[in-house]
């Protein structure tokens, strides 16, 4: 079983598209913790507004595959160009961090303390 973390993003009916992926990765892991929701602007200076939050939990997929699943989610839930239905990425797995450069952002930060 490997240990992950997932950040969850959404700018697009934000609270029922986080609400929906947490629900889900909950049905997709085991030993989930859930950081508490968090508003951010764009980091691209749009004014847009995110909805995001962590989840991390346990599971026997390869760190291939669960990200497979992620971007097939994304798609189901009908991401595309600047409309984030839901953005799910795998910020790590076991003890290897991915998309190295979100963990200095601060809402990456602020979040990482509810879930550790």
């Amino acid at each position: 079983m490997a240990t992950v973390i997932i950040s969850l993003g959404s700018n697009h009916r934000q609270a029922a598209h986080i609400q929906w992926a947490s629900q889900w990765l909950q049905t997709m892991l085991t030993d989930t913790t859930c950081s508490r929701l968090l508003w951010t602007a764009d980091i691209k200076g749009s004014g847009i507004m995110y909805m995001n939050r962590l989840i991390k939990g346990t599971t026997d997929l390869s760190a291939d595959s669960l990200n497979a699943l992620l971007k097939a989610a994304e798609q189901r839930c009908g991401r595309q160009g600047s409309r984030v239905s839901v953005d799910l990425d795998l910020m790590q797995y076991d003890q290897q961090q991915l998309h190295l450069r979100d963990w200095p952002r601060p809402y990456i930060q602020q979040l990482i303390n509810d879930i550790l």
